[in-house]
């Protein structure tokens, strides 16, 4: 793999610690701003809406910029983004700032995948793309535990301060060791455009909706989960977050080393095994050493679907994948929101702290179904029709039969 991926991955770590970074803030932040929790939370609402609006837009802004260009003006903008939410004066203003930020977040994965698989011969596309969102799953093990301590020690506006700085380390690898990649000759907005005609890149985005997104239905709550069914201490909650983002470092590993191998059987089989997994932790919620193992399951099966659904994405939009693969990354948030709030509908109507996996199991089903039909589809298409395998006998007059 080319040492450009490394530029990748460490612009991914900076991105994935100040976007879940937050959440383990929000104590802090709403307390120095004299703001409820829920208000608080808006900076993470905030967040995942500039993901899934700034995906398309910030590609659609960067089409006649060449790629190499366009991914530093993006890390430039993700550190401006966080300096801005470490200095912010107003509750109002750190929300600007986490906006600011998350406008180059879909972007960046969406832009760089299409790079990273550049970089790389055909076979291994599916790998470099995982190597770059390691630096994803890599922020969940290390950058959020690590980010929320410094918050908590000595103070939320080091942590963003220190987000900052990994941008600015992001942004000079880029400059440094990603080579120069101009733009494809002859293709134009409306050629990306065009991708969103294709079934296929469609259900590829339907896919990830609901298949990452089962995935939060159960990880959003785990913990009034962890603390309520399993019996873990408020504490315990941390190491079991590190637990999910090991699991998530494996899953994204394992994941794109087998779908170069084989694409559509690594999706089938992650998404029915995640969706059997959710399923179990209704139970394996009761016991702690269980809800652990389950935990890492979890973020290992999930991440396991990223690379080859951002692959698909790539594939299926072939010619003009830019915009296309921008705007699957706010799919995946897009299927965070969703579930989240579903988890939170039927806590809400008396269900109970391990309904969400319900949600999130019948989220990753209904993926699985997804691609199936998918699967379906493409062999159809395959398929040559009669007067395409003859062309002579397309050319010959039918007989008539009185």
């Amino acid at each position: 793999m080319p040492l450009a991926l490394l530029a990748l991955a460490i612009g991914a770590f900076g991105i994935g610690t100040t976007e879940f970074v937050i959440m383990g803030l929000l104590p802090e932040v709403a307390g120095d701003f004299g703001v409820s929790i829920p208000t608080a939370g808006l900076l993470v609402t905030g967040y995942a809406l500039g993901v899934v609006l700034g995906a398309p837009l910030m590609t659609v802004l960067g089409t006649k910029v060449p790629r190499k260009r366009m991914l530093m003006l993006l890390m430039a903008l993700f550190v401006a983004g966080n300096l801005v939410s470490a200095v912010a004066p107003s509750f109002a203003v750190m929300l600007i700032g986490r906006v600011v930020a998350s406008l180059a977040h879909g972007a960046f994965f969406g832009i760089g995948s299409v790079v990273a698989a550049e970089l790389v011969a055909p076979s291994k596309k599916a790998g470099a793309i995982a190597m770059m969102f390691t630096g994803l799953t890599v922020a969940n093990v290390v950058g959020v535990p690590l980010g929320t301590l410094v918050g908590q020690h000595v103070g939320w506006r080091v942590t963003f301060a220190i987000v900052a700085a990994l941008g600015v380390v992001g942004l000079a690898g880029v400059a440094r060791l990603v080579p120069e990649l101009p733009k494809p000759e002859g293709v134009h907005l409306r050629h990306e455009l065009a991708a969103f005609k294709n079934t296929q890149v469609l259900l590829a985005m339907a896919m990830t909706v609901l298949g990452f997104g089962g995935v939060f239905a159960a990880i959003t709550y785990i913990a009034p989960m962890m603390t309520h069914v399993a019996g873990f201490a408020d504490g315990s909650v941390t190491w079991l977050l590190v637990l999910f983002g090991l699991g998530m470092v494996g899953g994204n590993l394992v994941g794109g080393r087998f779908a170069d191998r084989a694409l559509m059987p690594m999706l089938y089989v992650s998404l029915g095994a995640l969706a059997v997994v959710l399923a179990l932790f209704t139970v394996t919620a009761h016991n702690k050493i269980a809800a652990a193992v389950t935990v890492a399951l979890i973020g290992a099966l999930g991440f396991a679907t990223v690379p080859p659904l951002q692959k698909r994405v790539l594939d299926q939009a072939h010619g003009a994948p830019t915009l296309a693969s921008a705007v699957n990354i706010g799919a995946f948030n897009l299927g965070n929101a969703l579930s989240a709030w579903l988890g939170g509908m039927v806590i809400a109507a008396g269900f109970g702290y391990t309904s969400p996996n319900w949600v999130g199991a019948a989220l990753a089903a209904a993926a699985l179904v997804l691609a199936f039909l998918s699967a379906a589809l493409e062999r159809r298409d395959a398929v040559p029709s009669p007067a395409a395998a003859d062309p002579a006998r397309a050319a010959r007059p039918e007989s008539v039969h009185p």
